[in-house]
């Protein structure tokens, strides 16, 4: 069987060489054990970080070893109590064909309720991100006006949704024109802005955001923050959920000081990582499934078929070729 190991770290943007391709045993399960089959696996903008060396909310990838992500498998062969060949998981696995597992952070998964890819999008850590952060975080209040950047990804497709549902104004940023046609037309954003062809930020979220900003989901950080927080409101609050922006930079870059915006308008600027709200998923996931049943959530998803093109596909996000959740089925 093949599996995809950490190569290189990265410096600046990943390259392919970055990845190598191993040719492993398939692994024999013992008792208390079951044997799983990839079928879906999840690349997000955040496995950057994990290529680095350096403290961080989760521990880096080892070179020379394995990478993992969020995954759908189905088991193929159980030796453990509660697991039966034929069921579908999902969690944290490896980037294997095939691995052993314990069950330990698993969670099966009905494809009867939704397709199996959805439990890596809008039903899963996506979903939940983008639940969490604006529930939690931003609070949004009914005829309140929110921005999301990064828009047309996995996140910020659902946040958006998520914020019209609560009876927001919504205003999203994305990079290319498709992309903001498709955030009015397919997630029912009010507005929308191609940063890329935009010279002035600042100027451009004013024009769409006349009542000024009240909730700012970040998912890229830089020069486009830096025009939204221009326009925040007295007592606004940002997520701070993403800096795929920074994220390939080699120096630190220097940036407006927002520190005087945050004192003059009482502004909240929280960061957050979604294993923050574990103890919540039991509410949260019923309710996105509930709106996905009903119709009134859009989950898109990019599907790249194969396993040899998973360090393709996760280099592809940097270049903004996804829309919605990036899947590679295997």
């Amino acid at each position: 069987m093949k599996a995809i190991h950490l190569n290189n770290r990265p410096v600046g943007t990943p390259q392919l060489s970055d990845f190598k391709f191993e040719t492993e045993e398939q692994p024999h399960i013992t008792t208390g054990e079951m044997l799983l089959k990839a079928i879906y696996l999840s690349v997000d903008p955040y496995l950057r970080g994990r290529m680095n060396e350096g403290k961080s909310y989760i521990e880096p990838f080892e070179l020379n070893k394995a990478m993992s992500s969020g995954m759908i498998a189905e088991v193929v062969e159980s030796k453990l109590d509660g697991f039966s060949k034929g069921d579908f998981v999902s969690g944290m696995l490896e980037w294997k064909e095939y691995q052993a597992s314990n069950g330990e952070g698993l969670m099966k998964v009905d494809g009867s309720m939704a397709h199996l890819s959805a439990y890596l999008g809008v039903l899963g850590m996506t979903g939940l991100t983008a639940y969490m952060g604006l529930i939690e975080i931003g609070k949004p209040k009914a005829g309140e006006t929110v921005v999301v950047s990064g828009a047309a990804g996995a996140v910020g497709s659902v946040v958006g949704q998520i914020a019209k549902l609560l009876g927001c104004r919504v205003v999203g940023i994305a990079g290319t024109d498709e992309k903001v046609a498709q955030l009015k037309a397919e997630y029912g954003f009010d507005a929308a802005i191609n940063y890329k062809t935009t010279e002035n930020m600042s100027h451009a979220i004013a024009d769409a955001c006349p009542d000024g900003v009240d909730v700012y989901f970040d998912n890229v950080g830089g020069e486009v923050s830096d025009g939204v927080m221009l326009n925040v409101n007295r007592f606004a609050r940002i997520i701070v959920c993403g800096a795929i922006s920074l994220y390939n930079a080699t120096t630190m870059p220097m940036g407006p000081r927002v520190q005087p915006i945050l004192i003059k308008n009482s502004v909240l600027m929280q960061g957050f990582i979604i294993f923050n709200y574990m103890e919540k998923f039991a509410e949260a996931i019923p309710q996105l499934a509930q709106w996905l049943q009903e119709g009134k959530l859009t989950s898109t998803e990019t599907i790249v078929e194969g396993f040899e093109n998973t360090p393709q596909a996760f280099l592809d996000l940097f270049e903004g070729r996804n829309k919605g959740k990036m899947i590679v089925k295997i």
